[in-house]
C-alpha cells in the first residue's frame, strides 16, 4: 500500500458522457443546471459537452447552447470533448473552455470504424491535422489518450503489447511536431478491465514509461470500475475519469443499458476512506448525483448517493463522543 497517492484528481466527464448517452431529449437548461451544480462541489474540472455532428450524437445537439449558458466559477477548469478541426473550431469560437489538445488513438480498429468511421491508419494521419490546428490556434498538446485500451466487444481482448505498441506511436506523433507528453491516459471504453488488467497494464506502461503520469477512464459496466479504480491507486495512479450518480456510457459499444463511467461520489466515498484527498465536499457531490437522476428521470447506478456518506452516522454514534 506504500504507492498509494496523498491525493487524487477526478475530471468530471458527467455533463458530457452522460447526456451522450441518454435515449430521450434532455432540456438544455437542465444540463446546464447539472454543471452549475457540480461547480459547487469542489470538483476542478468538469467536462461540459462535446462538438460532434448532432446526427451521430443527438444529445449533443444543443451543445452550443449549453457553453453559452453555464456559469464560470472561478477555479475550475471547464472542457469540451471535439474529435476533429471542426469539433475544435466550435469549441474554441465559444470562448468558454479552456480548450487542450490531445493525441488520441484507439487500440480496436472495429470499434474505431463504429466510433469515427475510420481506419487505425486514417486516424493515425488524422492527428496530424489536428496537431497542426492545435499549433495555429497555440492550443497546448501534453496527453495521450488510448480508446479501448483494455477490449472491444467487436475485437475482443486488446493485449498489453497492443496497448504498448499504440503507446509508442503517440511518442513518435509527438516527438514528430516536437511535443512532450505529460499524461498517457487509457480508457476502458467497453468495460473489459479487471484489477489484475488493470495492474498488468498500468505496471507495463509504468515500466516501460516510468516518468509518465498515467489516468485512467473506467466504465462499469460489468460491476468492475470500483474494484479497478482502487487496484490502479495501488499502482500509484492519481487522475481518474468519473461521472457523477454513474450517468453515461458509450453510445457505439453495443451494450443494452450499459452502466455509464466509474461513479464520481462512490470513487471519492472510497478514496476519503482510504485517507486519500480529492478536494470535493461528498455531500454537494452526494446532492448533485441526485439532481443527476431527477434530471434523466430514471435510476442511476450511483451507490453512494443512495447509502450517503458515513459522517452523520459516525457524528451520531455513542463512541464519537
Amino acid at each position: 500500500m506504500s504507492d498509494l497517492p496523498k491525493s487524487i484528481h477526478i475530471h468530471e466527464q458527467g455533463p458530457r458522457e452522460g447526456f451522450q448517452y441518454e435515449r430521450g431529449p434532455i432540456p438544455t437548461a437542465r444540463k446546464i443546471e447539472l454543471v452549475d451544480a457540480l461547480s459547487e462541489t469542489g470538483i476542478t474540472h468538469i467536462q461540459v459537452c462535446s462538438f460532434v455532428p448532432a446526427k451521430n450524437v443527438p444529445g449533443m445537439a444543443d451543445a452550443d447552447e449549453v457553453a453559452k449558458g453555464f456559469k464560470r466559477k472561478p477555479g475550475v477548469r471547464y472542457e469540451a470533448l471535439a474529435m476533429n478541426a471542426k469539433g475544435l473550431a466550435r469549441a474554441l469560437a465559444s470562448g468558454r473552455f479552456e480548450v487542450t489538445g490531445t493525441i488520441s488513438l484507439t487500440a480496436s480498429e472495429p470499434f474505431l470504424l463504429r466510433n469515427q468511421k475510420r481506419t487505425l491508419q486514417q486516424n493515425y494521419d488524422a492527428q496530424h491535422q489536428m496537431i497542426e490546428m492545435y499549433r495555429q490556434h497555440a492550443v497546448p498538446v501534453e496527453r495521450g489518450s488510448l480508446m479501448a485500451a483494455f477490449g472491444c466487444n467487436y475485437g475482443g481482448d486488446v493485449s498489453v503489447r497492443q496497448v504498448l505498441d499504440m503507446t509508442a506511436r503517440m511518442f513518435d506523433l509527438a516527438a514528430e511536431h516536437g511535443l512532450s507528453i505529460k499524461v498517457l491516459s487509457y480508457a476502458d471504453t467497453m468495460a473489459w478491465a479487471t484489477p489484475l488488467a488493470v495492474k498488468r497494464l498500468v505496471g507495463a506502461v509504468r515500466e516501460r514509461y516510468p516518468e509518465q503520469r498515467i489516468s485512467l477512464h473506467l466504465h462499469d459496466t460489468r460491476g468492475m470500475a470500483v474494484a479497478a479504480a482502487y487496484a490502479a491507486l495501488e499502482m500509484g495512479v492519481d487522475i481518474f475519469d468519473a461521472c457523477a450518480g454513474g450517468l453515461g456510457g458509450c453510445p457505439f459499444a453495443a451494450h443494452k443499458g450499459a452502466a455509464g463511467n466509474i461513479c464520481t461520489e462512490d470513487l471519492v466515498f472510497m478514496c476519503e476512506e482510504m485517507g486519500i484527498d480529492s478536494g470535493i465536499d461528498l455531500e454537494r457531490l452526494i446532492e448533485a448525483a441526485r439532481l443527476a437522476e431527477d434530471i434523466v428521470g430514471h435510476p442511476l447506478p450511483g451507490s453512494v448517493m443512495k447509502g450517503g456518506s458515513l459522517r452523520s452516522l459516525r457524528a451520531r454514534s455513542p463512541l464519537a463522543a
